[in-house]
């Protein structure tokens, strides 16, 4: 089995991907938004942490937040925010022999993909990337039209155009 080795870096800032277990058809996670939101929030009271980027899709989420400058505890935040959208979720899910053995739920993949931002291109990338995921899915044309997303808040503060990857996605490389 392999050794996962996490890198933290007290202060850093962290791009994450987190998938549910069930990815194909489920839109649990934009169903289930407040419950999502309200998770974060609680793990956010106890466990500060500030939020660069955010998306939710249907069955997975993208983010970038950054730590405290004396904390690179990212593990249990995440940890604590899928947590704490189990525990408000019904148990409908069918459940492996080990994850029934460990007391787990089935709504999220066990590991997360996690990169330390690096430098402000390496910053201003994984931010594009956040933002234009919905339009890379095919769940919308523009940006823009995607309400799961903290683009609108940084449309507001000028980070933004509100027209940013308004069709034009094939000129920023995100093409799959």
């Amino acid at each position: 089995m392999p050794d996962y080795r996490r890198t933290g870096h007290p202060g850093g800032t962290y791009f994450f991907t987190v998938n549910l277990l069930q990815r194909q058809g489920n839109d649990l996670l934009i169903r289930h938004i407040e419950t999502l939101r309200t998770a974060v929030k609680e793990v956010r009271l106890r466990h500060p942490f500030r939020i660069h980027a955010w998306v939710v899709l249907p069955d997975h989420f993208h983010c970038i937040i950054e730590l405290p400058i004396d904390d690179a505890d990212f593990a249990t935040r995440l940890r604590l925010i899928k947590i704490n959208f189990s525990k408000a979720m019904p148990r409908s899910e069918s459940l492996s022999s080990v994850r029934l053995r460990r007391g787990e739920r089935g709504i999220w993949q066990r590991r997360y993909w996690e990169h330390l931002i690096r430098d402000e291109r390496d910053y201003q990338a994984h931010m594009d990337y956040v933002h234009i995921n919905p339009v890379k899915h095919g769940l919308v044309r523009c940006v823009a039209d995607w309400s799961y997303s903290t683009f609108h808040h940084l449309v507001t503060d000028g980070r933004y155009p509100v027209d940013w990857a308004g069709g034009n996605e094939d000129q920023l490389g995100y093409q799959d």
